[in-house]
């Protein structure tokens, strides 16, 4: 007996059947079976970078602090009342991000820097989104400092060269919203 039923998928999951359909059709190198006996295709990374330089990233309003403290610190209440914050915990030290207006007690502190969002999410299978960003602003001599998520990723840079990255970040087909 058939019964209609109605599937609800996620943006990810959409843009991952995409992917999937397209490269089956168009980029595969190579045929393989696999020790399942299930036929998977070799891909050619070409039309993945191609596809990766087309994201789309946000410019959040928030201008950022950078700092670091030691690494037996306790996280300061503040910190949790922000709106976002990122926080990093190492042997060596703790790094807190969060927006400016917040101040801490902090061993150093870099301030005036800018978040850009991929917009997510983005699935663990893809690969080289921040390297490619990265090399775009490299390449253009602009610092970042860089934050992952579960979900995405946040590439910071100075506010002094925002308008430098967001430049080049469109030079090389990203898209960027909020600038």
């Amino acid at each position: 007996m058939f019964r209609p039923y109605l599937n609800i998928y996620t943006t990810k999951q959409v843009f991952l059947m995409i992917y999937d359909f397209i490269s089956i059709i168009f980029i595969p190198s190579k045929l393989e079976i696999n020790k399942n006996k299930r036929y998977s295709f070799i891909y050619s990374n070409k039309w993945l970078l191609h596809l990766m330089s087309k994201l789309t990233l946000q410019l959040l309003p928030e201008i950022f602090s950078i700092h670091s403290l030691p690494a037996q610190s306790k996280i300061p209440e503040q910190v949790f009342a922000a709106s976002i914050y990122f926080i990093g915990k190492t042997n060596d030290e703790v790094s807190i991000v969060l927006p400016e207006h917040i101040s801490l007690e902090s061993d150093e502190v870099e301030h005036n820097w800018k978040a850009l969002e991929v917009v997510g999410p983005l699935g663990f299978s893809l690969t080289g989104i921040l390297s490619n960003i990265s090399g775009v602003l490299a390449s253009e001599k602009i610092s970042i400092f860089a934050v992952s998520t579960f979900d995405t990723d946040y590439i910071l840079v100075k506010s002094k060269k925002v308008h430098s990255a967001v430049k080049a970040l469109q030079a090389n087909d990203y898209h960027l919203l909020g600038y």
